[in-house]
């Protein structure tokens, strides 16, 4: 543990930072040997929310190092901001639009275009000081997108849970409804973390959350219930950060299954940072810190992945969705700042 200090590895991090204030990453499909990098700003933002997350443990010396980092972060935002100029966020530049940045051939397609979303917009709010006037906003525009809002319902989910009105992870007017467990986490957490005013959006995405887990849809199906994360492992991690952070009653019944759940898929886990979101998760729910080798662990950072695109996964069609969860369909985002910050939340947990 003394190799991988939180100094050393905030230094790590800093140095992966390039000139305009983002983390690279990379998307691919190892099936059509297929890899580009690319230019978003979810990494960036998620990568700069977990080390602020651990800020009052660290050493001044890293401290100063992260609100460094932040501040060339936030700096980049701007590009990534809605294009019409509205407080929400793209996952690539706006203006003008780079979707599937640093390709060759999706890029050329609006079709591949796609709308603002809760998650990138989320951690941009997380990572931020935004006004009260601005969280007002949000949850307003929120509502507007919601399922049920505007007379659009979802499709593409279990039928017992089409009709509760849980927040769509896109803000697009003429994108599908769409629920993900992640997503959904990390809007809740915005809107817990400035106690914007609750309602019936945020009781039934907290409906969602725990049906997914109390019924085990979430380990027999976790692309059906999260299909921009589409691991059991990743929607643990998710629910126990927002646990650990607020107290949240509805989602009480389901922390022993979570962490019995975690147990059983760390015991069966080889990549290590897939180990290290398990046991950051279980150390989370209250319970011991697993070990976890941490001796050249960059080595697993190669067979990682924290977020995945599914290119029929937008589609409502029954005949396209089928196929929506195939590996072939699907693209995978790596980036090694992001490995280091998980890394970082273990090696201070370790540390308590």
């Amino acid at each position: 543990m003394d190799a991988l200090s939180i100094d050393a590895i905030t230094q790590r991090v800093a140095d992966l930072q390039d000139e305009t204030g983002l983390f690279a990453s990379s998307r691919h499909n190892k099936l059509v040997f297929y890899r580009r990098p690319d230019t978003n700003i979810f990494f960036t933002a998620v990568t700069v929310f977990t080390l602020q997350n651990l800020r009052a443990t660290l050493s001044p010396k890293s401290r100063q190092r992260v609100e460094d980092i932040t501040e060339r972060a936030t700096k980049a935002y701007a590009l990534f901001k809605n294009k019409d100029g509205l407080n929400t966020y793209n996952f690539w530049p706006t203006r003008p639009s780079q979707h599937f940045s640093n390709g060759y051939i999706f890029r050329h397609f609006d079709h591949f275009r796609i709308p603002d979303d809760i998650d990138d917009t989320a951690m941009v709010y997380l990572t931020t000081t935004p006004t009260a006037a601005d969280g007002l906003w949000l949850k307003a525009k929120l509502a507007q997108h919601a399922n049920g809002s505007r007379g659009r319902q979802i499709n593409n989910t279990y039928p017992e849970y089409r009709q509760l009105r849980a927040y769509s992870t896109w803000f697009g007017k003429n994108m599908g409804i769409d629920f993900d467990a992640c997503a959904l986490t990390n809007i809740l957490y915005c809107i817990y973390q400035y106690n914007l005013p609750r309602d019936q959006h945020d009781a039934d995405s907290l409906t969602y959350l725990r049906a997914i887990v109390a019924s085990g849809r979430y380990v027999v199906d976790p692309f059906q219930c999260a299909p921009h994360y589409a691991r059991t492992s990743l929607i643990i991690y998710h629910l126990a950060r927002l646990m650990n952070a607020f107290d949240i009653p509805e989602l009480e019944p389901i922390r022993p299954r979570l962490i019995a759940d975690a147990q059983q898929l760390l015991s069966k886990a080889n990549n290590r940072l897939e180990q290290i979101l398990l046991a950051t998760a279980l150390f989370r729910m209250g319970e011991r810190l697993p070990n976890v080798d941490l001796e050249n662990i960059e080595r697993d950072f190669d067979t990682f992945h924290f977020f995945i695109a599914g290119l029929l996964t937008a589609y409502q069609q029954p005949w396209l969705r089928r196929f929506a969860d195939r590996p072939l369909m699907q693209m995978r985002w790596q980036c090694e700042a992001h490995c280091w910050s998980l890394v970082a939340e273990y090696v201070v947990m370790y540390d308590v």
